[in-house]
């Protein structure tokens, strides 16, 4: 490890002698001065990484030559050292964008231990999280050959997740290298109890799927206390995760229902699910006026409002209510700067579509392509949106009206990378992740097929129509223009399919602060 050099500038440098003769003794190199301006040359003169500094020094005062360091060397870490414990004094330095404060007398332990917080701190991070996952490693394998329920996946999902986004931030690529594998295989195996036990699922009233989502989540909240509603497209549990840190600002965490995106994991089946609590195939039967099979014309999520008021009255909720969808920046601001407006609502549901958009944008853009070539730069991205959008400004409101928020997905997305080929006719979906028509044909091993597709919930489009569902990563690819087309999707983000991160989503309820 490269050797740390520490600058240590103090009038009276000569009391200092025995920290210096400490520090030294641990191997870290220690320069003096006894004022500001010589402090200053030094560092033009010299690489240093951090420097220690007296606040309470003749001529050029340790305030005054912290300034001065920061116009020189603006990320150079600065510790100061000082008698006082005024507050103004400390606020002044903190200001001025110290990396930490010391009062006299010191301690050897103290200076090291300053050190290493704010120097070594992320290599013992790091460290410590591979020696973390290292423990874990043989723990997550067996608990995989394990877990066996639509709970327990839910459990060893987040588990997954967890180590991704510690494993992420530490320089040792190949700790998390090995954690994809697991996560491979952990998709692979997830695609199993999928395949065997989904029909089985759907029928058990006690699991969370799209359609009940409502009923069992947030129709008893809504008759207790007023009631904002955010449905993100296509935001899996790792972007929201990030999205977390910011949320909790202004609102506390009171229960996460973590469920299943129904089968296909596409916003015209889950969302219009969620908003009418109903399967797809009773959405065809008591609503044909806004039900579009894939194969119809028009858009296939234009009655969302009409299907969640058809909905509340169903349940018998006679509540105020109102819907918007933010498809666009300025529907956003729009939203925002007129959220006041929707105080008297006891339900309020806001869609937004945003991070759909940036998925479909990856596959078409090349900019977002290079932006998003991963999960963590397409979780950055989704951050660096959620930071700056009308979204976080409408949470913001939320939180001082006094509103219950929550806040859920339609389904994720994965990254595909592998094809699979499909033979169809022309009358075919175009969804890469699921394919639904007649005589389709496929690789058996490389999807969850079902030729009566009323069993899970789903229309027919046709006579012997039938489904299916890609596993893992892999997305469908016709033998025609086979190789261009191969080209063109593989390392995009679609959804459809079958997969943790489309399947397994969040929907967290919060309190205000």
């Amino acid at each position: 490890m490269q050797q740390i050099h520490i600058l240590w500038i103090d009038d009276e440098i000569d009391l200092l002698k025995p920290h210096i003769l400490f520090l030294e003794k641990k191997n870290y190199k220690v320069s003096t001065v006894t004022n500001g301006v010589d402090a200053l040359d030094a560092i033009e003169e010299t690489r240093h990484d951090v420097v220690f500094l007296d606040e309470n020094m003749p001529g050029l005062s340790g305030l005054e030559t912290l300034v001065q360091i920061k116009e020189k060397r603006r990320n150079l870490p600065v510790i100061m050292i000082t008698k006082s414990e005024e507050e103004n004094l400390m606020e002044e330095a903190i200001g001025n964008q110290i990396t930490d404060y010391l009062i006299k007398p010191l301690n050897p332990n103290q200076i090291l231990l300053s050190l290493k917080k704010n120097l070594d701190h992320s290599r013992l991070v790091s460290e410590q999280t591979v020696s973390n996952y290292q423990q874990e490693f043989r723990k997550i394998a067996m608990d995989m050959l394990m877990v066996n329920s639509y709970e327990e996946w839910i459990v060893f999902y987040k588990k997954l997740v967890h180590w991704e986004l510690q494993l992420e931030n530490i320089n040792d690529t190949g700790m998390l290298e090995i954690l994809q594998s697991q996560k491979q295989e952990a998709n692979s195996q997830f695609f199993k109890f999928i395949k065997k036990n989904y029909k089985d699922l759907l029928k058990d009233d006690k699991l969370l799927f799209s359609h009940n989502l409502f009923l069992k989540v947030v129709a008893p909240l809504v008759v207790k206390k007023p009631t904002l509603m955010i449905v993100m497209d296509n935001i899996r549990y790792d972007q929201f995760r990030i999205m977390e840190s910011t949320i909790n600002k202004y609102f506390t965490k009171i229960k996460e229902h973590d469920y299943y995106s129904i089968l296909p994991t596409a916003t015209q089946y889950a969302r219009n699910a969620i908003f009418s609590g109903l399967m797809p195939l009773e959405m065809e039967k008591q609503h044909p006026e806004f039900w579009k099979n894939d194969m119809d014309e028009g858009g296939k999520n234009l009655y969302e409002k009409e299907f969640l008021s058809a909905h509340l009255k169903r349940l018998g909720l006679n509540v105020k209510h109102e819907y918007f969808k933010i498809t666009n920046l300025a529907k956003g601001k729009e939203l925002a700067a007129n959220f006041q407006k929707i105080k008297e609502n006891d339900l309020t549901v806001v869609v937004v579509n945003f991070v759909d958009m940036l998925s479909h944008s990856k596959t078409e853009m090349e900019v977002i392509k290079e932006l998003a070539s991963d999960d963590k730069a397409y979780r950055s991205l989704t951050m660096s949106w959620f930071t700056n959008s009308p979204l976080l400004e409408i949470i913001k409101k939320a939180q001082v009206m006094g509103l219950q928020l929550v806040i859920t997905t339609d389904h994720g997305t994965i990254n595909t990378q592998n094809p699979t080929k499909i033979v169809g006719p022309k009358e075919i979906s175009t969804n890469l992740r699921y394919k639904t028509g007649r005589s389709l044909s496929y690789q058996e091993k490389d999807v969850y097929a079902t030729s009566n597709p009323k069993e899970i919930g789903l229309p027919q489009n046709a006579i012997n129509s039938s489904f299916v569902f890609a596993k893992e990563d892999l997305f469908f690819a016709y033998p025609n223009n086979y190789n261009y087309y191969v080209k063109y999707y593989r390392n995009t983000y679609q959804h459809g399919g079958i997969s943790l991160e489309e399947m397994i989503i969040p929907c967290v309820v919060y309190e205000p602060k």
